[in-house]
């Protein structure tokens, strides 16, 4: 019987282990913060490209992520009420000739001399306008949330089937979510 059971918590023990290897993106940080009337998402995340990803990554396959924001008040009566949502896109890519990886969110890019530099810079989400003060209550609760993920939209077209078919293919994090807030702003007496 005692055998049987070690070998059950065994198999449990490597069911966690494999799960906590399978979400490659880890939120580590993040919060709200207030600055000129709006409210700003800072977040940090750590992730690792599975190995067929970094290989259409260096064959030259830009790589779109996104990250999610959402802000939601509970209600005990009805479902949550969804007060914000918002979503911000980077694009992750290896220039050949120049030997850099390029980080870009629009118009603005970045560029790199080694991938772990530009990962760290992807996962670095600071200063992200998310929502105006006049669009939450002051002294209500909210839960936000934010995740990050590969988009698969992003992808060019032949990839799209593998990065919704494959487990390699799917790179995401969890839902993070934390407590809200708003105070009012203290103003400064003159």
């Amino acid at each position: 019987m005692s055998a049987t059971f070690g070998r059950f918590a065994a198999a449990l023990a490597l069911g966690f282990a494999a799960s906590a290897l399978a979400e490659p993106i880890q939120v580590n940080n993040v919060g709200l913060e207030i600055a000129e009337a709006r409210y700003s998402l800072y977040a940090d995340f750590h992730l690792e490209l599975t190995p067929p990803l970094l290989e259409a990554l260096k064959n030259g396959v830009s790589l779109g992520f996104l990250v999610e924001f959402e802000l939601t008040r509970p209600r005990w009566y009805w479902f949550d009420q969804k007060s914000a949502s918002e979503k911000l896109e980077l694009r992750l890519a290896y220039l050949p000739l120049a030997q850099q990886y390029r980080l870009s969110s629009g118009t603005l890019h970045q560029n790199f001399p080694t991938l772990a530099e530009a990962l760290q810079a992807l996962g670095t989400v600071h200063g992200w306008p998310v929502l105006g003060q006049d669009s939450v209550d002051n002294g209500r609760k909210y839960i936000a949330s934010v995740r990050m993920r590969l988009d698969p939209a992003q992808l060019p077209t032949p990839f799209r089937v593998s990065a919704v078919t494959n487990r390699d293919w799917t790179l995401a994090s969890e839902w993070k979510r934390f407590p809200f807030t708003p105070l009012a702003p203290v103003r400064e007496a003159r």
